[in-house]
């Protein structure tokens, strides 16, 4: 029998101690064991603050695609996932919110890369101006924290507790020690052995302590972060550890909490709204075999439809069958292990001290292809409390299983104090078709809960569930449910960096933040600023214009093609009173004007104009003034490329507009913008393809030169390159596109990226086994045979240019297309035989 091990320090290890025995959660099979005693944990945690200097100087969009990288890996390897799962008694759907729900975590911290800056740190804000004039300033910058998130979880959710805190440390730049809870840690050892076997992740990113290990809290400093997720009595235990208080170490806490569902007073039987209570009750009491820290515990019904409900439950309750979770007829599994019973057990008889029980029981029932005694099973049980203002127990005490109390208000007002009494949750709902009373519970309500789901009829079917936390909303809740924050899209990732104020000039500001800050030096550029390419841009680059007058023409002509009005461009009667003193220039004839003076009207890198961030015109512009306008590199924001698109970036341009003939300084800023180009990037990763440099490439191809990879001998190579071209002028064109026509467009978008093509592909038009037949006498005349059909090719779509004709793989592609993919073709074999 082998046990789970951990993945400390590089390598795959287990504990010298004596093993815990870790069970079958449905046929009670003892199939694994924990050990984690004896571990170096100083040196674990050394190891993973020097790794993590990897981490920490890869930019946010690298994070950002290594998650990306990383989720698509482990997505391929699910199956093993959920075979293994259904041994801590989840079924497939319980598995899904684990399993899956974890890689949507990675899916969704991946795209928060497109919110930061195209570097290691962010910059918060806006910029502070500290002095008039603007000559000493201020910002806020993040930057990772130099520890390592020490993650402490609960056995509930193995790969989602794991997933969505580490994604999160990840996109921030800080590693990660993972101490999964022993009952279910097997499941999170499986994933951690694909995610070190991936490659995707820098060594140190990620360690694994598989089990619990109580000294680890004793060697954390003050770069660290601790996040625990479990009950509220350890949680407070470890919240006050002492090393967390000398350090000053953040500690986040994720408790169980008793949260509320409330049935609003309109949502009576044979409403959407009460059918949808019903139902999401039983959902919360069931899923995970109701073993979730956002179930519901507490619903909160109004006075007169508490029968109503009890009945409604109970019937919806009687079609929860239990037994083995791999069964499509079995909607509960179990809970994670026989103390769990117990424990379920004892907070149920501390609850039924005052309320009473009117669903369910502890006895064996009926079970799918399993056996009671041997599984941690439990029916669900039902509890109604008839006094729950004067009843503390089913406010303070949890049964961290399928069980649930029933309670009634009598007013709403009622209802809010009860949901109250929880002392705080991760998450309440509020079921009604009123929004008055949705919006009355939410804002008086909110104090005590994390997270506030309303639902109605008009929601439900988008609706993801009272018990489910979302990677982009903030995941915690005040008081018991332990005060902290997880996830919450930009916000989550801010608590694993160190929050910096700056001070400086607005030039020393540019510099560090890599955004210009207004009023810091330009850079003038040798060229126009749209005549570089995105990666050669850099912020403070900057234009200054020449010079236009605006007429009274000008002024009446724009208003007469956009047909705006507005009396100050139009009617100088009706100036009096206003802040205009002649005819006005409009605000956006000014910005177009002002484009008119930066645009550069050649085609090159800038390959679309993308939006208009902020505008702000600060005085009048009258018929008869002069502007002139400087275009500065602001920020650059990288982008993945997309579609038929070559790849580009968005460079973020600062506009400021000035009246020329202005004398005082103050008077100068006219209006300011931001505008948005798409500006490609570079192409270094092809040689261009022309005849010269085809033919300089034959010249070095012998009958010797021998091929990186594959079976092709020389003559071949160009004998299927010049294949290539005939089909592209149709001289071949008895075949089928072997592509199915429904991945077309996503296999002809490939030709834009600058990816290298993939090595020992086989073309469709080739023989599956072995090489084909050549049809010229010798080396020599392939080459020949080979310029020939190149020039040919480019005479025909000379000839044509709108014409499109098919390839086998990517089938109808333009002269446009033919020719980036005859780049990445020629590329593939000239490097494959080592001509370039």
């Amino acid at each position: 029998m082998q046990t789970t091990q951990s993945y400390i320090q590089g390598q795959w290890t287990q504990g010298k101690g004596e093993d815990q025995p870790i069970c079958d959660s449905i046929t009670g099979e003892h199939f694994t064991s924990i050990n984690v005693e004896g571990f170096n944990i100083p040196e674990v945690l050394a190891y993973g603050r020097e790794k993590g200097d990897t981490l920490r100087k890869m930019t946010f969009q690298e994070r950002g695609n290594m998650l990306k990288s990383l989720a698509f890996y482990l997505q391929k390897k699910k199956r093993a996932f959920y075979e293994l799962s259904y041994r801590t008694g989840a079924t497939k759907r319980d598995s899904w919110f684990d399993i899956d729900g974890g890689f949507g975590n990675l899916f969704a911290n991946a795209s928060l890369r497109k919110l930061f800056p195209n570097q290691p740190f962010d910059v918060e804000g806006d910029p502070i101006d500290l002095s008039h004039g603007g000559r000493f300033m201020a910002h806020h910058i993040l930057v990772p924290k130099e520890g390592v998130a020490v993650h402490i979880n609960a056995f509930n959710f193995p790969v989602w507790g794991m997933l969505e805190k580490c994604a999160v440390n990840w996109m921030a730049g800080v590693p990660a020690v993972v101490l999964p809870a022993p009952q279910s840690a097997y499941l999170t050892e499986a994933v951690v052995k694909e995610i070190i076997a991936s490659g995707i992740l820098p060594e140190g990113a990620l360690q694994l302590i598989s089990g619990t290990e109580k000294s680890i809290l004793d060697h954390v400093e003050s770069q660290d972060i601790v996040t625990f997720t479990g009950s509220a009595t350890t949680g407070r235990l470890l919240k006050s550890h002492p090393r967390l208080l000398e350090e000053s170490v953040p500690f986040t806490m994720e408790a169980d909490s008793l949260n509320a569902s409330i049935l609003g007073e309109d949502a009576v039987p044979g409403t959407p709204e009460f059918d949808l209570f019903i139902r999401e009750v039983r959902n919360e009491m069931t899923v995970k075999c109701g073993q979730k820290c956002t179930a519901i515990r507490r619903a909160i019904v109004p006075e007169s439809l508490i029968e109503d409900v009890q009945i409604a439950l109970g019937k919806a309750l009687d079609k929860v069958t239990l037994g083995d979770p791999r069964l499509k007829e079995v909607r509960m599994g179990s809970l994670i292990d026989k103390k769990q019973v117990e424990a379920v057990k004892k907070a149920v008889d501390q609850i039924s001290k005052t309320a009473e029980i009117v669903y369910g029981d502890f006895n064996a029932v009926e079970t799918l292809n399993a056996e009671f005694d041997k599984g941690a099973f439990v029916k669900p049980i039902l509890m109604r409390e008839h006094e729950p203002f004067k009843n503390e127990a089913a406010h303070v005490t949890e049964a961290f299983g399928p069980v649930s109390t029933l309670m009634p208000y009598k007013s709403l007002e009622e209802a809010i104090q009860l949901s109250k009494k929880g002392k705080g949750s991760l998450v309440s709902s509020i079921f009604t078709n009123d929004d008055t009373i949705a919006r009355d519970y939410t804002l008086k309500a909110a104090s005590h809960h994390g997270r506030i789901m309303c639902i109605n009829r008009e929601s439900a079917k988008q609706s993801t569930g009272h018990g489910s936390p979302l990677p982009n909303l903030v995941h915690g809740g005040p008081g018991r449910a332990g005060g902290g924050e997880e996830m919450g899209g930009k916000r989550g990732i801010k608590h694993f960096m160190q929050r910096c104020a700056i001070q400086g000039s607005p030039t020393t500001l540019t510099e560090i933040t890599g955004i210009y800050q207004p009023k810091a030096k330009y850079k003038e550029t040798e060229k126009h600023p749209f005549a570089y390419h995105w990666e050669d841009i850099q912020p403070g680059m900057s234009l200054k214009t020449h010079n236009r007058t605006l007429t009274d023409t000008d002024i009446i002509n724009f208003g007469n093609l956009t047909w705006d009005h507005f009396y100050a461009h139009t009617d100088i009667t009706s100036l009096e009173g206003s802040i205009f003193e002649q005819r006005t220039a409009h605000g956006y004839f000014i910005i177009s004007a002002a484009a008119g003076l930066f645009v550069y009207p050649n085609k090159g890198p800038v390959a679309a104009n993308y939006g208009l961030e902020e505008i702000r015109f600060l005085r009048p512009l009258y018929h008869n003034d002069t502007i002139h306008v400087r275009l500065t590199c602001k920020e650059k924001v990288d982008r993945d490329q997309k579609g038929k698109e070559l790849p580009s970036g968005i460079v973020k341009w600062y506009v400021e507009v000035f009246d020329t003939e202005a004398v005082e300084e103050d008077d100068k800023l006219v209006a300011i913008a931001t505008i948005l180009t798409m500006v490609q990037k570079k192409q270094t990763t092809f040689h261009d393809i022309d005849r010269d440099f085809v033919e300089s490439k034959l010249k070095a191809l012998s009958e010797e030169s021998q091929p990186q990879w594959g079976m092709m001998t020389p003559q071949h190579m160009l004998e299927h390159l010049e294949m290539t071209l005939k089909i592209a002028t149709e001289e071949i064109s008895d075949f089928e596109v072997a592509t199915p026509e429904e991945h077309l467009e996503k296999v002809q978008e490939t030709l834009y990226n600058y990816e290298k093509m993939p090595k020992g592909y086989k073309m469709p038009l080739m023989k599956k086994d072995g090489l084909e037949v050549l049809q010229h006498e010798n080396l020599d005349e392939a080459k020949k045979a080979l310029l020939e059909a190149y020039d040919t090719f480019v005479v025909f779509f000379r000839e044509h240019p709108d014409a499109t004709t098919k390839n086998a793989v990517f089938g109808e592609l333009t002269a446009f297309e033919w020719k980036l993919l005859n780049r990445k073709h020629f590329n593939h074999h000239f490097e494959q035989f080592g001509l370039i």
